[in-house]
């Protein structure tokens, strides 16, 4: 049998994608799945019977195709956000990868660059690939913190016409203040460049921390991303949503595939945010054990990032690659995102939490 490698080659694919793999995580049967940040509490047994209730009315109609405008999810998207939003701002599709995609679709493509500022969410460079999008890349300092200035003048020097922020970052959990955003925005004028905030765990912030969902009035460029995955543990239901001026979702419609939300899915997701503070009751719950291992990890001698967060990025590792190996033999799965002396894992419930550092501890 020739290898994925050899057939491929054995294929007419596009040279700029030669050579490329495809994204993912390992799928591994362990007891503790602390890898690609789930929500691990799941969903609670209310809301699971509304979803189902849902969806088995949507059932009813599956010979006809869904409402492709999506309108009741808009509205209680719109709702959930608050921030004075209303629907025609609101878009949504499956999964906030689907949506980034559709941006790039719309903004990017052959002669245009995006700008991403690594380590980040290793998916940017794909979906750029994907679209024809020239992918340009920007450091962080020491501590993967990012300032005004120094972000500002990178996206000016690049020119570049999409711009990806990842608030908080994955991997490193560290928020964005709104100060870089504004500068980001303004050096972005001549090149009118979208920017793009990815705030997937925007729930999980830290007291204070604001969100970019506040500096949408008055800059059409600027668009705030989201995702059901996280915070409503409804990763495997597959929705994500922005929010943004009017005009932009004017121009998604322009590049979506017809009816590309399933009224399977439009059902699930309404379904689900009607039952918002259910639901968010356990992200209190999530962003204890959080905190919780920043605090255990300081007392191991680690150095944890701070985490807006549900998961903890830490170094100080001799060598990460056999302590994720370790982990993984005492039945723990986390995240190895290839940064030298680092690792990953998502805050879980509290006897996974337990778990977890007890195996970490006894390896150490």
């Amino acid at each position: 049998m020739p290898s994925t490698v050899d057939a491929l080659a054995n294929l007419p694919l596009r040279d700029d994608l030669v050579g490329l793999h495809p994204y993912g995580a390992p799928q591994l049967d362990v007891p503790v799945l602390l890898n690609v940040n789930e929500n691990t509490f799941g969903v609670p047994a209310d809301v699971h019977a509304a979803i189902v209730a849902a969806v088995d009315a949507a059932a009813q109609g599956l010979n006809r195709y869904p409402d492709r405008e999506f309108t009741e999810l808009r509205t209680n998207l719109a709702r959930y956000l608050g921030h004075g939003l209303t629907p025609d701002q609101l878009w949504a599709a499956n999964g906030s990868n689907e949506v980034l995609q559709q941006i790039l679709q719309a903004f990017g493509g052959p002669g245009r660059t995006a700008i991403g500022f690594p380590p980040t969410y290793s998916m940017y460079p794909l979906l750029a690939s994907g679209t024809g999008t020239r992918y340009v890349t920007a450091p962080r300092d020491a501590a993967y913190a990012m300032t005004p200035d120094a972000t500002a003048r990178a996206v000016q020097d690049s020119g570049a016409n999409v711009v990806f922020l990842c608030s908080p970052n994955n991997p490193t959990g560290t928020a964005l203040g709104l100060d870089v955003v504004e500068a980001v925005y303004e050096a972005g004028k001549d090149s009118r460049a979208i920017v793009i905030v990815d705030e997937a765990y925007g729930e999980f912030a830290q007291t204070g921390t604001a969100s970019a969902l506040t500096l949408l009035p008055g800059r059409p460029r600027l668009l705030v991303s989201r995702t059901m995955s996280k915070a409503f543990a409804l990763a495997g239901a597959r929705i994500g949503y922005l929010a943004a001026a009017p005009e932009i979702a004017d121009a998604l419609r322009l590049v979506r595939l017809p009816y590309h939300l399933s009224a399977i899915t439009q059902a699930a997701a309404n379904a689900a945010l009607t039952h918002a503070t259910t639901l968010l009751s356990n992200v209190e719950a999530i962003k204890v054990q959080r905190d919780r291992i920043v605090v255990e990890l300081q007392a191991l001698g680690l150095t944890p990032a701070p985490s807006d967060a549900n998961f903890v990025f830490f170094t100080g590792l001799e060598n990460p690659h056999r302590v994720w190996e370790g982990l993984l033999e005492a039945g723990v799965l986390i995240r190895d995102v290839g940064i030298p002396g680092s690792l990953r894992v998502t805050a879980g419930t509290e006897e996974e939490t337990t778990l977890f550092l007890s195996a970490l501890k006894n390896l150490l």
